[in-house]
């Protein structure tokens, strides 16, 4: 690699980082991590995944996942069962206080947003959403999961 040439895994995971830190600074008084966020929205525009569902759509592994899950159980805003056509299987359900923690947590999305606007190029980010490689096309749920109308 030339002194010139950049490297775009360490590029997009400074941005990445610095990105993921203004939502969860700017979700802190929600008591959301954008992560957690991002599942919440994921269920309340799909309804009951299973929790290989959620994870593929939220494109985290399982342990991540479970780290995610967790609090989110404990604090009532998702309610798991298990499957009725494989016992093996977990569900999650978006329970009322999670649609109300969506609604709670909104707009500090979008004060969020406003910030990332400043730091990433919105064309940009839209230019990287519309990526079909690695399941990043728009098309995605994962990718439309923070999407607020």
């Amino acid at each position: 690699m030339t002194r010139d040439q950049v490297c775009a895994c360490t590029t997009l995971r400074r941005i990445t980082r610095r990105v993921t830190a203004a939502y969860d600074n700017a979700l802190a008084p929600s008591g959301l991590r954008v992560t957690q966020f991002a599942l919440l929205r994921i269920l309340e525009r799909s309804g009951d995944l299973s929790v290989v569902q959620l994870a593929r759509a939220a494109a985290l592994d399982r342990s991540t996942m479970g780290r995610n899950l967790d609090p989110l159980e404990r604090r009532g805003l998702v309610a798991m069962r298990v499957g009725s056509a494989d016992q093996r299987e977990r569900i999650v359900t978006l329970t009322e206080e999670g649609s109300e923690a969506i609604k709670a947590a909104t707009p500090y999305w979008r004060k969020a947003q406003a910030e990332v606007a400043t730091l990433v190029d919105p064309s940009l980010i839209r230019a990287l959403a519309e990526q079909p490689a690695a399941g990043l096309g728009v098309a995605s749920t994962a990718s439309n999961a923070g999407t607020i109308k």
